[in-house]
C-alpha cells in the first residue's frame, strides 16, 4: 500500500508498505545486478549507507545461478542476505538489448544466453514465473524496450503489445501469489509505459495501464539515448496521467540533476548504475561537483572525498590514499568510491524528502544544482 504523505507542486513525499518494511520515497534504489552491488559492497554496507530497496536484475539471475536454485535457496532475500524490499526488473531491456541475438513474437521472446550462447524463451508468463522464484518485494512487468531512434510505427505495434502482454503479466502474478510453495504470496507488480518521444502514444499507454489498478507504475524507455529536454517533456506529459496515490518510478535514471528534476515532476523511485560505475573508475561525486580522484592534484591531498560526509570512506581514508588505491589496482579504492557514491545519492534523497516534507522543494533544488554545476 501506498500512502501519500506530502505535496510540494507535484513533487511527492510518499510511503510504500510492503511485506519486506516500508519505503520511504522519493528513494534511489541502489542496483546489484546478479544479486550484489558491484564494487565488492555487501549488504551489511547496504545498511551502513542508508539502502532501503536493493535491485536485481531477472534476466541475469535466470541465466546465472538460476531462479529455480535461487527458489531452493529460500528466494533471493535469504540468498543475498538482505531483509529489506528488494525490486526485480522483468528481464525485458536485457532481453530486447541483444538485439543481434533475439526475436520478438506476439508469444514472447526468443534469444541466446549472452553467457553460453543457449536458447532462452521469455514472456510475461514465463518473467512473472521467474521473479515468483526469486521471491522479491516488486516485480516488474514484462515489455518491450523499444530504441530510442525507432519509428513512431514501430512504436505503436511495440506498445501495444506491451499492453497485451502487461495484462498477462497481472494474470500470471496473481495466479502464483495463490500457490501453496510461494515463497512471497503479497509480491507485488508494476506495469511500465512505453512509447518512445511521442507524447500521444506515452499518455495513451498511460491511460490504459492506470485502468489494471496495479502496485506501483514505471515509466521506461527514457535513459536509451534521448536528450535531457526530451526526457523532461515527456515526464511532463505522462505522469499526470498516471494514478498519484501509486509510486511512480523513473527505469534506468539517473544522474543527481535528473533525480531532482523528475522528483519535481512527481517521480517517487529511481535507479541507476551511475554511482557504482563512477566510483569504479574513480569518479566521486560531491555536494560541490564530481571529482576525478585519478588527477594528480590529489597525490598529496590528506582530506577525504568530502568534507562533513559521514560515508565509510570519508570517516577513515584521505582522497590521497584512495588515489593510491586506485592507481595501484587495488580493489579497495573502488569499493571506497562507490560506497561513497551510493551514500552521497541515499543521503540526497533523504535530503529531498525532508525538503518536501518542509515544503522548500523548489530552494532545495536550486542550490543543490547551483553547488553541483549541474552535475
Amino acid at each position: 500500500m501506498y500512502e501519500l504523505l506530502k505535496r510540494d507542486g507535484l513533487a511527492k513525499r510518499g510511503r510504500l508498505h510492503t511485506v519486506h518494511g516500508v519505503v520511504e520515497t522519493p528513494v534511489f534504489m541502489n542496483v546489484g545486478t546478479a544479486a550484489a552491488i558491484k564494487g565488492a559492497v555487501s549488504t551489511t554496507d547496504l545498511r551502513e549507507i542508508k539502502t532501503q530497496v536493493e535491485l536485481s536484475n531477472t534476466y541475469h539471475l535466470h541465466v546465472r545461478p538460476g531462479d529455480e536454485v535461487v527458489k531452493k535457496l529460500g528466494g533471493l532475500h535469504k540468498f543475498m542476505v538482505w531483509d529489506k524490499p528488494i525490486l526485480t526488473d522483468s528481464g525485458g531491456f536485457q532481453v530486447f538489448s541483444l538485439a543481434g541475438l533475439r526475436r520478438i513474437k506476439e508469444e514472447g521472446v526468443y534469444f541466446h544466453s549472452h553467457i553460453d550462447g543457449r536458447k532462452i524463451f521469455m514472456g510475461p508468463e514465463e518473467s512473472m514465473r521467474i521473479q515468483s522464484n526469486l521471491a522479491s518485494t516488486i516485480a516488474m512487468a514484462f515489455d518491450e524496450c523499444p530504441s530510442s531512434v525507432a519509428d513512431r510505427d514501430y512504436i505503436e505495434n511495440s506498445v501495444e503489445r506491451t499492453a497485451r502482454w502487461l495484462v498477462r503479466c497481472k494474470a500470471e502474478m496473481e495466479r502464483l501469489n495463490q500457490l501453496p510453495d510461494t515463497i512471497n504470496p503479497k509480491q507485488m507488480l508494476f506495469g511500465i509505459n512505453q512509447g518512445g518521444i511521442y507524447e500521444d502514444i506515452r499518455i495513451r499507454h498511460a491511460q490504459q495501464i492506470r485502468e489494471l489498478d496495479l502496485d506501483g507504475y514505471a515509466i521506461g524507455g527514457l535513459a536509451v539515448g534521448e536528450s535531457h529536454e526530451d526526457m523532461y517533456r515527456i515526464l511532463d506529459a505522462v505522469v499526470p496521467h498516471l494514478p498519484v496515490n501509486k509510486p511512480v518510478y523513473l527505469m534506468g535514471v539517473g544522474t543527481p540533476a535528473n533525480i531532482l528534476e523528475a522528483v519535481e515532476r512527481g517521480v517517487d523511485f529511481f535507479d541507476c548504475v551511475y554511482p557504482s560505475r563512477n566510483g569504479r573508475h574513480g569518479h566521486v561525486y560531491t555536494n560541490q561537483g564530481k571529482l576525478n580522484l585519478f588527477n594528480a592534484k590529489y597525490e598529496l591531498d590528506e582530506g577525504p572525498i568530502e568534507e562533513g560526509c559521514q560515508c565509510p570512506a570519508c570517516r577513515t581514508y584521505s582522497r590521497a590514499y584512495i588515489r593510491h588505491l586506485l592507481k595501484a589496482k587495488e580493489m579497495l579504492g573502488m569499493r571506497l568510491c562507490v560506497l561513497h557514491n551510493l551514500y552521497f545519492y541515499n543521503t540526497m534523497m533523504e535530503e529531498i524528502r525532508q525538503a518536501i516534507d518542509e515544503g522548500n522543494y523548489q530552494e532545495y533544488k536550486a542550490g543543490k544544482l547551483a553547488g553541483m554545476q549541474g552535475m
